[in-house]
């Protein structure tokens, strides 16, 4: 069974050049096929997703040329941003940290670990404020809206900042930003609401229910147990418990046919179920999860059966069914991290700290 998760998984990553693969500093079509204004959009927190992807490859196989191919995807979002790291969604500039930090661990390269606090830095001190008791916000122009996308990410990226340098102050925030979070939008059979107050109304968007809101709440508790350790009492088993009971209420609210149902043609939907793998493999590294397991190596199972094509693998936005006409290079990146995962779960691996 390894041999086949880590075929399909150097399928995964081909798929992505031989569908996606673009001249130039584009590096990657947003769409497959292309057509007229298809590119227009710079999709920075795409391309944040694709360097992790490509990191997963190189962990998985210590090919030289995936860490290459990562940093030139990492450089290409700074080109094509203008040379800043920053932009207007703190969201967008907390997936590049997280990126960025596995760059760094996977390289050893100081400066990266730079870019990643400094993004760490910018995002507290421009993003968290009162509206709604605290929280960090989605975007500059909009201060007094707060979602999951924003905060979970932030307790992630903090949580590791913690565990490389040891100091106290990522670990404090970690801890503010997940008590905001778990008292606002956390419900208690573990399902985790999209964002409040998008309308300056103070009203939870209920029926936003998206698989990565889910998968950042699992990876964010994960982290925080892991920076926490054994010895601080029972903290970090109730962390684990709580990642657990939303992995689970996600497949039963969110799943259909034994893998998550459409979310949305947007383009930005197609990267939600991948979120959700990633962090769902760290969960069930991190403690026993037979049915999340289950759930992972079954559905990715599902899209290889309905989305291969010719050797390779064109994502669907449901993996039971296969793809429509036009693709997003967002759901492509998913089936490379959920086949990825497949790929980790069924092959004994060594992980060294700060790569995953």
């Amino acid at each position: 069974m390894s041999d086949v998760w880590n075929h399909r998984a150097d399928l995964a990553q081909r798929s992505i050049d031989h569908y996606f693969a673009a001249p130039g500093d584009q590096l990657f079509n947003n769409w497959h096929p292309l057509e007229p204004g298809d590119n227009d959009v710079f999709n920075y927190w795409w391309l944040a997703h694709a360097v992790d992807v490509r990191i997963d490859a190189y962990l998985r196989t210590s090919d030289p040329e995936r860490l290459e191919q990562a940093r030139r995807i990492h450089d290409g979002i700074l080109r094509r941003n203008g040379g800043a790291l920053f932009n207007d969604y703190f969201d967008d500039m907390l997936w590049l940290a997280l990126a960025t930090l596995r760059l760094a661990g996977a390289t050893g390269e100081s400066a990266l670990y730079g870019e990643a606090v400094e993004l760490w830095e910018h995002v507290l001190d421009q993003g968290w404020n009162d509206h709604e008791g605290g929280g960090i916000a989605w975007r500059v122009s909009q201060p007094y809206y707060k979602n999951t996308p924003a905060n979970a990410p932030f307790v992630i990226l903090s949580a590791r900042l913690h565990r490389h340098t040891g100091e106290r102050r990522y670990l404090e925030q970690a801890r503010l930003v997940m008590d905001w979070l778990e008292r606002t939008l956390v419900r208690p059979d573990g399902f985790v609401h999209d964002g409040v107050n998008r309308q300056e109304d103070h009203a939870i968007d209920e029926d936003w229910r998206f698989t990565y809101n889910q998968g950042l709440y699992v990876g964010a508790c994960v982290e925080l147990a892991r920076a926490l350790g054994p010895g601080l009492g029972e903290e970090d088993d109730l962390y684990l418990a709580r990642a657990a009971r939303t992995a689970r209420t996600a497949i039963a609210e969110l799943g259909v046919n034994g893998v998550f149902a459409a979310e949305g043609e947007g383009g930005d939907e197609g990267l939600f179920k991948g979120v959700y793998y990633r962090y769902a493999r760290e969960l069930v590294e991190a403690a026993e999860v037979p049915e999340v397991t289950a759930f992972l190596l079954g559905s990715t199972e599902h899209l290889w059966r309905s989305c291969g094509r010719d050797g390779l693998v064109l994502a669907s936005e449901q993996w039971d069914r296969p793809p429509r006409a036009k693709v997003p290079l967002s759901a492509q990146l998913s089936a490379a991290m959920a086949t990825e995962v497949c790929a980790a779960l069924t092959s004994p691996r060594v992980h060294s700290p700060g790569h995953r």
